[in-house]
């Protein structure tokens, strides 16, 4: 990997005291023999990578080292122990104005942070039009910051953050600032500097926006790194942490062992008639994670398909799942290359699961095809005709293959 971001075993330490009179005392170098403080851990040997253009989601509840590692990341905090790295120039819309002064004028303050973002007074000067169309506060640029309103204010600090062009862009929860207008620029933004392939970290509670924007999720709990993966995995886990009402090590025990449970399922893969791949099973599962047979017209559906695997040499192969009426007429296929997803392929047995948000084909019986194919998607690797058949229940609604999302206006 190429990596713009380099954590390496960072951890951050506060010092808790009961009572003002002992900070009192370790200040003056008294009673040294004995300590009046405990040790919290804001993080604790906390270790990851972000490569370039890589979107990383961070999850995690309250307390749990997210925007601590955010202060460190952008040098507002220094670790205790560890080191960081990151290649390039960093934006961050953490505290949004939190290095202005209050008595400067709008202009002025953004002078001031551009030399805090080790951003050249030239560039900012050819920045300072975008800057302000972005803001758009009109003269207002030209008085002192503390006569601004609280949107004025978070409005200019959020567009000199995001038009210095950096290399790195550290999100906290300031996506959507000011009015819906506003919001709708913070988000074109945004978008725009995914399509430039920036890198971005990015933190939030809300768990559906690290879905749609992150490639890669990281869950922190309690200063500790639990999980580091595909989102919606980790996003996942980490939801059904918070249904659990369990503390993080029952709730990863029950995790190993339903994994272990998983395992034990398929002790003895039987490879000697296997040549390089056979398709195993296909389960398939309601919302709740109950396995079903039949769909509910327009409800979500996880499939989980596994495939037992004799020849690791293979290389970038692709699952496909296909769609067919009961009279075989071919309705839809997908598959991860298309999805530009990369499936799991050690010896023996693997699984991977595949999600329908919105399961709209018309009433009816149907049945799933899975195949696997090499990275060309033409030579089959091993092919389930009628893997799976299912019957779609549906009221009489509309008529056809699928019922497309619409509405009437008259």
């Amino acid at each position: 990997m190429n990596s713009v971001i380099s954590v390496k075993n960072v951890t951050k330490i506060y010092k808790i005291y009961d009572d003002p009179k002992d900070r009192f005392k370790d200040a003056l170098g008294l009673e040294k023999n004995k300590q009046h403080y405990k040790n919290f851990y804001a993080l604790n040997n906390v270790s990851f990578e972000v490569g370039k253009g890589e979107i990383v989601g961070i999850v995690g509840r309250n307390g749990s080292g997210k925007s601590t590692i955010l202060k460190i990341l952008t040098g507002v905090l220094n670790p205790t122990e560890g080191s960081v790295h990151i290649e390039g120039k960093v934006a961050a819309l953490l505290e949004l104005g939190a290095g202005f002064n209050m008595e400067y004028t709008g202009m002025k303050n953004i002078y001031l942070n551009a030399t805090m973002m080790h951003v050249s007074e030239k560039e900012i000067e050819e920045k300072i039009p975008d800057i302000l169309a972005f803001a758009d506060i009109g003269d207002y640029i030209n008085q002192p910051v503390k006569t601004y309103s609280s949107g004025m204010f978070v409005r200019l600090a959020f567009a000199l953050a995001i038009n210095v062009d950096p290399d790195v862009l550290i999100v906290d929860e300031a996506l959507a600032v000011g009015d819906t207008r506003f919001q709708l620029k913070c988000m074109d933004k945004f978008t725009e500097f995914i399509q430039a392939g920036k890198t971005i970290l990015f933190v939030t509670h809300d768990v559906n926006a690290v879905k749609r924007f992150c490639s890669r999720a990281i869950w922190l709990n309690q200063g500790q790194l639990i999980m580091d993966g595909n989102t919606d995995e980790v996003t996942d886990r980490y939801l059904d942490f918070l249904k659990s009402d369990m503390i993080i090590s029952e709730f990863l025990d029950s995790v190993n062992r339903n994994k272990e449970q998983a395992d034990q399922q398929h002790p003895d893969i039987d490879l000697s008639n296997v040549d390089i791949v056979s398709i195993h099973e296909l389960h398939m599962y309601d919302d709740q994670g109950s396995e079903i047979d039949n769909i509910i017209h327009g409800s979500r559906v996880k499939l989980k398909v596994s495939y037992i695997v004799a020849d690791e040499t293979i290389e970038s192969p692709l699952l496909g799942v296909a769609i067919r009426s009961i009279d075989n007429e071919y309705i839809c296929g997908i598959n991860t290359k298309l999805d530009k997803k990369t499936i799991p392929w050690k010896k023996g047995y693997n699984e991977i699961e595949l999600y329908y948000d919105n399961f709209n084909l018309i009433g009816g019986e149907y049945y799933f095809d899975v195949g696997i194919f090499d990275n060309t998607g033409i030579v089959s690797l091993d092919y389930a005709a009628r893997k799976k058949t299912f019957f779609v229940q549906m009221d009489y609604i509309a008529e056809g293959i699928v019922v497309l999302s619409h509405k009437w206006e008259v």
